[in-house]
């Protein structure tokens, strides 16, 4: 019993290290973002959409990408899609990405069809459970934002449609 013990001890300290680096990662301020040699690259995925068409992580390289984790079910996800739908139609004379990675659905859950009905235009990936702990997603809604050279800049939980970070955010992806 001593092992189990201490292993879970140890595995407790862990646990909370990583929550206290993703909580500043997660709050941090957009503008005070500074690159190092440690950034990280943004993970490669293959998903299907709704269709069944595999879509790769190699087809959004070299352009400025946000990934938006969410679920139908996400009363957050349905609050923030908005904002994120406005992002799209205000920045649509860039090449801003954004992309939706569905995961964690109720069965029968249609991800398309949601976003159609909330009238929501940017495309859907399914289930993006693999994805998601690539990107170490704490839950839904988790919105990432990267940069031209696939370097994850920004990772937040916001489900306001109307914060002033995720314009911030994409004026930053835009211009590094």
């Amino acid at each position: 019993m001593k092992f189990g013990i201490k292993a879970f001890g140890l595995a407790a300290v862990v646990f909370t290290i990583l929550g206290l680096i993703t909580f500043v990662f997660i709050n941090s301020d957009v503008n005070s973002l500074e690159f190092s040699e440690d950034v990280k690259l943004a993970p490669n995925f293959a998903l299907a959409d709704p269709l069944g068409k595999v879509h790769q992580w190699s087809e959004y390289k070299g352009k400025p990408t946000i990934i938006h984790f969410w679920a139908t079910w996400c009363p957050y996800c349905k609050k923030l899609q908005p904002g994120l739908e406005k992002l799209r139609v205000d920045y649509s004379d860039s090449d801003l990405q954004i992309l939706g990675i569905s995961f964690n659905e109720d069965e029968g859950a249609d991800p398309a069809q949601t976003l159609m009905e909330r009238g929501i235009q940017f495309p859907t990936l399914v289930k993006g459970e693999s994805a998601a702990k690539a990107y170490g997603v704490p839950g839904t809604p988790t919105t990432v934002f990267i940069n031209r050279r696939g370097e994850v800049v920004w990772v937040t939980n916001i489900s306001d449609p109307n914060n002033q970070k995720l314009k911030q955010a994409v004026d930053y992806i835009l211009s590094h």
